[in-house]
């Protein structure tokens, strides 16, 4: 096959050659000075993509683990938390609480919505008792995104956490920690971090810290409050991923050289750019009006099969997409641009998508998605970004 492999998929994402690389040198050891300085520089970058004064620890897991230290270090048996139910993820919040023995009450909401934050502030005035709200920014399985801002606003009023997963969110749409009065934010590298899978990272507010210190440690591998310590001194507390920490701070500085603000309205674009090129086929969007800024779901028209057109895709375009999940495993199509993805990218995904479509007995009347595409991309990038948050 000839045409140039890409990765459209909600994670792993694409690799930069700079990343690539720097990951490719010698192995140094992670208790020498070396390393010590790496992190440190790590660390430095970190604070400023999370938005917070507060360390930011990398944990050699995925994202999942991150969501399981978050919930066995702010949380003790028994004390009761509010878990948004929107998607595959958030199941995950639930089925990590479940085994910690924590009370669940759970606020579901549809699949492709946000949740309302109104309906958050109700429950949190009518049970004043919850230790804590778990939620997603983004929904991965769904493509939509929460307004975190505004459950934030509500939380940081009350003695309830707010802990966020932010696995395909952080370094893909705003989410500053401090600002928005998140005390708990995790993350996974293989997404918008521009990573391969298998380091997480996680940060906690002053308050989650105080918190902290009231549970109990009942986690020999994930004690955040030795992270911490460790963190202290530019270490962590086991055998550190060194590659991947060397990785990370080759993707931070190409964070910091092209600037943040910048990486957003990129992600900003490339949003509009697939919404709009994905409605111009005539394909129906999953996620209508809280729409995650790295991944779009895209509906299948009766009778066509996500699993058969994603196969055909990657066969004939060696362009990588992925199905929704559950039921909607052969109903959805999941088109990631997060992380490593330029226009050229999604205009590739749209094509493909296109010409599979009707290679496998569909019709597409649109002859100017591209066109259409690439416009919203342009306008998209003269944009405030700010304005839908």
């Amino acid at each position: 096959m000839l045409n140039k492999p890409r990765l459209l998929t909600p994670g792993p994402t694409q690799l930069p050659e700079r990343v690539r690389l720097a990951m490719a040198v010698d192995m140094i050891h992670h208790r020498k000075a070396p390393f010590k300085a790496i992190l440190s520089e790590v660390q430095t970058h970190l604070k400023t993509l999370f938005g917070t004064n507060e360390a930011v620890l990398p944990l050699a897991c995925s994202g999942s683990g991150a969501m399981t230290a978050a919930v066995t270090n702010l949380f003790a048996p028994g004390q009761k938390v509010l878990i948004i139910d929107g998607g595959k993820f958030a199941q995950r919040w639930i089925d990590i609480a479940k085994m910690r023995g924590l009370s669940i009450t759970v606020l579901t909401v549809e699949w492709g919505n946000g949740v309302d934050p109104n309906e958050v502030k109700a429950l949190l005035n009518s049970e004043p008792d919850f230790a804590g709200v778990l939620m997603q920014l983004s929904e991965t399985s769904t493509g939509a995104l929460h307004p975190v801002r505004q459950i934030a606003a509500i939380t940081r009023k009350t003695n309830t956490l707010l802990v966020v997963d932010g696995i395909s969110g952080v370094s893909i749409s705003p989410c500053p920690m401090d600002e928005w009065g998140i005390d708990c934010l995790v993350t996974g590298s293989q997404k918008g971090l521009m990573l391969p899978p298998g380091l997480a990272l996680i940060a906690l507010s002053k308050r989650a810290w105080e918190k902290n210190a009231t549970v109990p440690i009942s986690d020999f591998y994930f004690n955040l409050a030795s992270e911490k310590k460790n963190n202290l001194t530019n270490q962590t507390s086991f055998t550190t991923p060194v590659s991947m920490i060397v990785g990370l701070n080759e993707s931070l500085k190409m964070f910091a050289e092209f600037g943040l603000k910048n990486v957003y309205q990129k992600q900003w674009a490339l949003t509009q750019m697939t919404r709009t090129g994905v409605k111009a086929l005539g394909f129906e969007l999953f996620a209508k009006d809280n729409y995650a800024w790295g991944v779009t779901a895209i509906k299948m028209p009766v009778g066509m099969s996500a699993t058969k057109l994603v196969a055909y895709m990657a066969e004939n375009f060696n362009i990588v997409m992925a199905t929704g999940q559950d039921e909607y495993k052969d109903t959805v199509i999941r088109l990631g641009h997060m992380g490593w993805v330029d226009w050229s990218d999604v205009l590739a995904g749209l094509h493909a998508l296109a010409y599979s479509f009707v290679a496998l007995g569909g019709y597409i009347g649109c002859k100017t998605y591209c066109e259409q595409a690439l416009d919203a991309y342009h306008k998209a990038l003269a944009e405030d970004y700010n304005i839908v948050l």
